[in-house]
Order: structure tokens, then sequence, then C-alpha cells
């Protein structure tokens, strides 16, 4: 069925495909119309689901991971501080080997106090354990939500499916919801081998002592390298049953391409447009649009850039003190490339707390980056000069 939904529509949607059985969430900005739209299909019977509401996001985890390690399929969302107040529970989602989905909006931390968008959030989170994947679109949100629960059940380990707040979680776009029998012969009922049982009690994360710790955390570090095949699998299956064939990345024009923007989320599909231009004007650009994060797919990014001339990362995100976070991970991909295979790579960090990246800013990044004149390894874009430093204890804008 084709229709026109927002992005946090469309997580509602892929919620009620996927049959979630337990829903368990506390309201933020932006991610409050998700959890509405789903509780709304509870109470008129389209989610024959368990809706618990608590106090805090850090209890919304927790119930989470109850009624996970009890076997149910579950679900929730947050944002911004929200995801910073479940961190706790994060850790114990993972640790655990608990294939929950949780849907983040990716929104700014503060302060200074904001509501709009970027990666700040998700990426504070991300050695904790969890998947990540960025989507670009309310249709690639529905289909990712399915899939994540394909894939966080075949290796036991959660997902965070990820979407701009604002960009995408209240945009509304044409999509199409796939027929609920396409979905129940992809995504199986879940049966968790691990699940707590009456029958055959255990203890679930309890004491480790050093001897055996180490071998838990190497498990968790082995199923990611697993995940990459199955998401492959995942977006593969997907796309014969559907026709919407999903990736670890999405390269855009790489035949030939001497320059190459890297980036996530929505900015790859103004991106798009810009590559387009470039083309028209005889210069060699491409993009490649990193999807999923964690696990992430080194081996996929040097193929993409390999022997590429320039390769700019822009991201949403600071790693305050260095980089941005994705330009550290793709550096780190190609490191061991040999010298003439390994492209010179510069990072923008843009967009910060929801700032409009905008064709115009695309293109004359990639045209100073073509030109040469992108010289240091990290550009701040189109902000405001830092005059002098500010006074202790005061007041920063």
């Amino acid at each position: 069925m084709r229709t026109v939904m927002k992005g946090n529509s469309a997580v509602a949607e892929g919620v009620r495909l996927a049959r979630v059985q337990v829903v368990s969430a506390f309201p933020i900005t932006a991610q409050t119309t998700i959890i509405e739209d789903i509780a709304e299909k509870v109470a008129n019977g389209q989610l024959p689901a368990r809706f618990l509401k608590v106090e805090s996001e850090h209890s919304a985890m927790a119930a989470c991971v109850a009624a996970s390690a009890g076997g149910a399929r579950v679900f929730t969302a947050t944002s911004s501080h929200g995801l910073a107040l479940m961190h706790e529970m994060i850790h114990w989602a993972a640790g655990a080997r608990l294939p929950i989905v949780l849907a983040n909006v990716n929104r700014a931390m503060g302060p200074s106090w904001n509501i709009w968008t970027d990666q700040s959030d998700s990426l504070s989170q991300r050695d904790t354990g969890w998947m990540q994947v960025y989507c670009a679109s309310a249709q690639e949100v529905v289909d990712t939500v399915v899939q994540a629960y394909r894939v966080s059940e075949r290796v036991y380990l959660p997902t965070m499916v990820v979407l701009d707040a604002f960009f995408l979680s209240h945009t509304y776009e044409d999509a199409e919801v796939p027929d609920p029998a396409v979905v129940d012969e992809f995504l199986p009922p879940l049966d968790l081998p691990h699940r707590l049982s009456l029958e055959h009690p255990f203890a679930l994360g309890s004491l480790v002592a050093p001897d055996r710790y180490m071998e838990f955390r190497r498990k968790i570090d082995v199923a990611h390298a697993e995940a990459l095949d199955a998401w492959t699998e995942a977006g593969r299956e997907w796309g014969e049953r559907t026709g919407r064939y999903y990736d670890l990345v999405e390269p855009y024009r790489l035949d030939g391409a001497e320059l190459v923007f890297v980036t996530a989320a929505t900015p790859a599909s103004t991106a798009r447009l810009v590559i387009d231009a470039l083309r028209e004007q005889g210069v060699p650009a491409g993009l490649v649009r990193l999807r999923v994060f964690r696990p992430f797919p080194a081996e996929r990014v040097r193929q993409a850039l390999v022997g590429r001339r320039c390769v700019v990362v822009m991201d949403r995100n600071c790693s305050y003190g260095h980089h941005g976070i994705f330009h550290q991970e793709i550096k780190s991909a190609l490191y061991d490339l040999a010298a003439e295979e390994r492209p010179g790579v510069r990072g923008i960090i843009a967009g910060l707390g929801g700032r409009d990246i905008t064709v115009d800013d695309i293109q004359e990044m990639l045209t100073t980056a073509w030109e040469g004149r992108l010289r240091d390894p990290v550009t701040w874009w189109d902000v405001l000069p830092i005059e002098a430093p500010a006074a202790a204890g005061a007041a920063t804008a």
C-alpha cells in the first residue's frame, strides 16, 4: 500500500508489521509522535501488544530488558537526553545479548538547549555493543525497522534505528507499506534460546570474575562481525521480496569518481543533487552513504574508496578534541592501504544543532576540496569566528 507518511509514523508502521509484543517508552521531542502512533495502534487493536507506561527513559529500557529476557519481541524509542538517561541499561541490553530494537531520533545534546538534529546522542552510545543503522527516508525507516528485528534476532544484539529529527522525523514522504504476509515470511516469530524460564531457571547477567569477563565481551565483538553478513543478507532478501534492496553502504555514481563525498542520513539525499551537478560540469564526483555504522563495514568502505584522489567526509557530530566520528572511522579503515592507493581524506563538521546543510553548502565543500583549498584535516563549516577564549566561568553562546 502506497501512502504519505512522516518518518516517525514510518517507525510505528515498522513496529506494527514486525508484530512487536511489548512497547515501553517515555515521550521526548522529537520522538514523541512515534510512541503516540504506537499507543493508538495498540488501543485500536492494530497492534496486539502490551504498552508499558513508565516514568523515565531509564525505566523504559529497563522494562524492555526485562520483557526481552522473558522472550518477547520488544521496542522503544527515544532521543537526545532520553537516550543519555538510558545509558546504563543500554549497556545492559547488549551485554545480556537481547534483540531489542530502539528508534533514536537524532537530536543535539544540551546545553545550550536544542531540539534540532545532530548525531551527538546516538554516537555517544557507539561503544555500548548496539548495532546502529542511519536512515535517509521514510521508506528506509519502515523497511529498516523490520530488518533490524531479523538481524538482531539472528546475532542476539540490539539495534538502534536512527533518523534525523524534523528533517526526517516530521517530514512527510511517499512510502510503500509492505503487505503483512510478506513481512511474516521474512520475519518469523521470535524464539529466544536464552530467555528466562520458570521451568529451567538460571541467572542472566550475574557476577562474572576476571577469568571469564573478557570472553563475554569477545562474544559481542564476534557477533558484530557476523552481523555484517546478516545485514547484507537481510537487505538482499528484503529486496527480493519488495523490490527495495539495501546494503551496508550506498554508493552513488562511483564509476570513474576521483572526488568522493561520504556522509550518513538525510544529507546524503541532498548530496545526490550536488554530485549530479558536478558531473554535468565535468567533475568526476561520487557519493558513499554510510548506512550501517555498527558493525562498521570497513571492507566495503575500502572497496568504495581505494584509489580515489580525494575523499571528503562530512560529520553532523564531533568527537571534541579530535575530529568528526565518521571521519575518524573512515581514516582508520583506509590506514592499511598502500600509499599509492590511499586517498587523501578531509573532514568537515557541519549542521550541528540542526543548522541546515544546503545544496550550495555541499557544492562549495566539494569544489573547495577538488581545487585543493580544503587544506586543514578537519574544517568547521559555516561557523562564526571565535574572537577569543571564553573567560573562565563565563556563559558561552
